[in-house]
């Protein structure tokens, strides 16, 4: 880690393309051997519904809680390096990935730049973000209420929990 104070940061990650719980965990293990990010907390993988385009198959997602000395768009262009090396390729928006990372959070941050919103402007609606995001950081804070109040409010239909248990990611091969 840099000389620069730590900030703890939440990321989402997903795909449906491949393997994506390979393609998560070597995304988690990149940004952990980084030196700039440590890998705290990550969620058990969810099976979700696709969102936004429909005609596609299931999702795998997490929730990962990490300390980092970068700022928030230095953490932006990390992640978009990661998933530039796990050959992520934008074609279609909400459509089928390989890998996606965002940031959800950084700190008390708040920033609106381009490709770069914080706190994620669109996951408080998003049950493939919060019902993870609640497993992990169940007592956060977001705009009043707990990422569990947010998790429980929210359609989580079709959302599968599959017994990973938290360090899923550390122990895959590649």
């Amino acid at each position: 880690m840099s000389g620069q104070s730590e900030q703890r940061a939440f990321l989402s990650l997903g795909g449906n393309l491949g393997d994506p719980a390979k393609a998560m965990a070597a995304a988690l293990r990149m940004l952990d051997a980084s030196g700039n990010v440590r890998v705290m907390t990550v969620s058990s993988l969810y099976r979700t519904p696709p969102w936004g385009k429909l005609d596609q198959p299931d999702f795998l997602n997490i929730t990962a809680e990490v300390e980092t000395s970068l700022t928030p768009l230095e953490l932006l262009e990390l992640c978009l390096d990661v998933e530039r090396r796990l050959k992520r390729v934008r074609i279609e928006r909400w459509g089928p990935r390989l890998i996606d990372i965002d940031v959800l959070l950084h700190g008390d941050s708040h920033v609106s730049d381009v490709g770069l919103e914080i706190p994620h402007p669109r996951m408080l609606d998003r049950a493939f973000v919060m019902v993870p995001l609640a497993e992990i950081a169940p007592e956060l804070m977001l705009t009043g209420k707990t990422t569990v109040a947010w998790a429980a409010a929210l359609d989580s239909t079709g959302i599968e929990k599959l017994d990973t248990g938290r360090e899923w990611w550390r122990d895959e091969g590649e």
